[in-house]
């Protein structure tokens, strides 16, 4: 059953949906629905007309996904009933059988296998009632370790990066209005115009007010264009490109000695590495002038307020964490943080992918940014959920890593919740052949996207008009999102799905929520205390206040809009250098010569699933494409708009070719929004960081060909 086959019901009544927020991206534009009129015989969809209503952070502004959000809830694709897999092929079935067989499955397998053999795997679109839930369902319904979820691949290597630097994570340190306030801006690795493009209007103000803006890209993209100075980097040296910045910085006597000694730690040691670093070597390994590196880092340097903010192009890359570290280093040996138009700032990528990542869906984490290894934050959280933190499992595995274990079968069966990894995933072909390798796979999503296809069940969930709960944007507002339309078909919240899971999981005393307010307020008390401190934030605040921040310890703050005022989150108050040059990635060959990048555009989100099933936004982009530079595409005699095969050591894909002057010679872009033959992430390599294990997504090695036949 699809939409098309419920819309006349619903159509009975005229229809407004008074306010609700985009799903899109971490600005969370606000914005209202109406419908224009009922549908008429032979039309299948009603007319609406779509509007932002001013909140503190997009001011009533919205991009052209927020004005076609509405045509994946209206879209005929849309899931309206469970559909279960009967000799391989997916039909519908009752509610009452899908949670009935879910149970019964997850409960043989585990008795068979163990608790660990079932996974849940979740998404940064996800509300943070769900995410919270998403994370206590696993430990306590399944009694599982294995949970992650796809801002894996978002935040991570910022968010541990802050989390060393800082001794807290929080993508801006500063609040959005600031951004005019600053006397010079850095903008490494995004590009807000596309991906956020909601925000330019805050950058275009600064440049009104002179602010000198500087963009590191390895292309000029709409962000670039409105640059003072375009830092073309090579991808994987942005590490490199920081330390060369920092080195003529501390030649040039910029270095803010007072904020060094009165807040930071291990400069000196800092100092002392850096003095083997090579300038004109760094440059060149960089791809860039040295002289526009020497004029970046004393128009940073020199500036009174300044603020640096990075995105997916630093962060995905197996070094991105200490990339982000090492703009870190800017960041405090010029003291800029802590005061008007100053600060650090990891734009956030996903609806909620500040939220997503702080209450308990990630592998080490427990509410309120607590650690499941620490024993006083197991008992804590314990206490809270009723049970003995000895039953609390242990520390899980990164969202690769899990399925690295499900191709070795050691996860056996699979929960997927607002994400797509069939498509997000690096080198998809293990991660396709690891779900098809599980004894029982069930995805909960609104469409059919590549990875239920796979599936033994698919559970059709509300959209996000039909539903209510919190988000966090990329500032650390927390914004309430109220439910503006009944949900259509059988259609269920995804903690709904939950709850009756856990329910015939015999956990349902543990599971007793009637609303999302309910779950809200459990959370509130899981985050007491923590880092992620939601307390004293209510839906009552919410509703009146139109947002709130964290840090909110108590109903009668305000939260914290600027962080690290007085002192960083350390035990200490101190923020804390990282020591060493970086020289970064490097791995092209002869066989492999070219470099492989991806990353969004701005009709489309994440892996397409939403984007692709709203006409207005596919027929901008109807299928993907490489991007290549002229003197590229002439040597190997590939032409514009021709069949591509782009190939790396992992696998291949074929895309159409376009192209731009606008890109590195030694580069390709390639984004990352469809799946099948066309998805990039059949040739992104699977390596991860270290420290945060995010994959490196933004460095492959590759070689391109024309596909044709003379």
């Amino acid at each position: 059953m699809m939409m098309d086959a419920v819309n006349t019901e619903q159509a009975k009544s005229r229809l407004y949906v008074k306010e609700t927020q985009c799903p899109y991206c971490s600005v969370q534009c606000k914005m209202s629905v109406e419908e224009l009129a009922a549908p008429v015989a032979g039309q299948k969809v009603a007319e609406y007309t779509v509007q932002g209503v001013p909140n503190k952070a997009s001011q009533g502004r919205l991009c052209v996904k927020g004005m076609n959000a509405h045509q994946q809830v209206f879209s005929s694709e849309r899931l309206m009933y469970p559909l279960i897999r009967r000799q391989g092929e997916l039909e519908p079935c009752s509610w009452d059988e899908a949670i009935q067989t879910i149970a019964d499955r997850l409960q043989q397998l585990q008795t068979t296998y163990g608790s660990d053999a079932v996974g849940v795997y979740g998404g940064g679109s996800l509300t943070n009632e769900t995410a919270y839930l998403l994370g206590k369902f696993t430990r306590v319904a399944l009694g599982s370790k294995y949970i992650d979820y796809n801002g894996r691949f978002c935040m991570s290597a910022a968010a541990s990066a802050g989390s060393k630097v800082f001794g807290m994570d929080r993508g801006l340190t500063f609040p959005l209005s600031d951004i005019p306030k600053a006397t010079c801006i850095i903008l490494a690795g995004t590009n807000v115009a596309e991906c956020q493009p909601t925000l330019l209007p805050y950058f275009n103000e600064a440049k009104e007010n002179g602010t000198f803006i500087i963009v590191i890209d390895p292309r000029k993209t709409a962000t670039a264009a409105i640059a003072d100075l375009h830092l073309q980097v090579k991808p994987g040296k942005d590490a490199l490109l920081a330390d060369a910045m920092l080195k003529v910085i501390m030649a040039a006597g910029l270095a803010d000695s007072s904020f060094i000694q009165k807040r930071t730690t291990g400069y000196e040691q800092l100092v002392q590495e850096m003095e083997s670093l090579n300038l004109e070597q760094a440059a060149k390994a960089c791809g860039v002038e040295l002289d526009l590196i020497r004029q970046a880092a004393l128009a940073y340097g020199e500036a009174h307020t300044g603020m640096i903010m990075t995105a997916r192009g630093v962060e995905q890359q197996t070094d991105g964490h200490m990339a982000v570290r090492h703009f870190l280093n800017l960041v405090l040996a010029t003291g800029k943080i802590g005061r008007t138009g100053c600060g650090y700032g990891a734009i956030t990528g996903q609806g909620n992918g500040q939220g997503g990542r702080e209450h308990g869906q990630k592998a080490d984490q427990l509410p309120g940014y607590r650690s499941i290894e620490n024993e006083e934050d197991r008992a804590y959280v314990a206490s809270v959920w009723g049970i003995d933190p000895a039953l609390l499992p242990g520390k899980g595995v990164s969202a690769y890593e899990m399925m690295e274990r499900i191709h070795e079968q050691e996860i056996r069966a699979l929960l997927v919740m607002g994400s797509n990894p069939v498509v997000s995933n690096p080198n998809v072909r293990l991660v396709e052949e690891g779900l098809r390798k599980l004894d029982f796979l069930v995805v909960a999503d609104m469409f059919l996207s590549e990875t239920a296809r796979l599936a033994d069940l698919v559970l059709p969930v509300t959209a996000y008009m039909e539903n209510e709960g919190t988000l966090t944007n990329l500032e650390g507002r927390v914004l309430l999102r109220e439910q503006g339309r009944p949900a259509p078909g059988e259609t269920l919240d995804d903690w709904d799905i939950l709850c009756r899971i856990a329910e015939k999981l015999g956990k349902g005393s543990l599971f007793q929520y009637g609303k999302a307010e309910d779950i809200f307020n459990e959370l509130r008390i899981a985050s007491r205390g923590g880092v992620a401190d939601y307390y004293g934030i209510t839906y009552e605040r919410l509703r009146n206040e139109q947002g709130v921040y964290w840090p909110c310890r108590s109903v009668d703050e305000q939260g914290e809009g600027m962080l690290f005022h007085e002192r960083f989150a350390h035990v200490d108050g101190k923020a804390t250098f990282t020591p060493g040059a970086s020289q970064g990635w490097d791995d092209v060959s002869e066989a492999f010569p070219l470099i492989l990048t991806n990353g969004r555009i701005l009709a489309h989100y994440l892996t397409g699933v939403q984007t692709r099933r709203s006409p207005a936004l596919a027929a901008r982009e109807l299928e993907n494409y490489v991007e290549l530079h002229p003197s590229t595409a002439a040597r190997h005699r590939i032409r514009d708009g021709e069949w591509v095969e782009v190939q790396s050591a992992y696998g291949s894909f074929t895309v159409r070719s376009r192209i731009k002057a606008s890109i590195r010679e030694d580069t390709l872009f390639v984004p990352m929004h469809w799946g099948g033959i066309q998805n990039v992430n059949r040739a992104t390599r699977p390596d991860l960081d270290p420290f945060c294990r995010m994959p490196g997504f933004k460095t492959a090695a590759v070689k391109i060909q024309p596909l044709r036949l003379v």
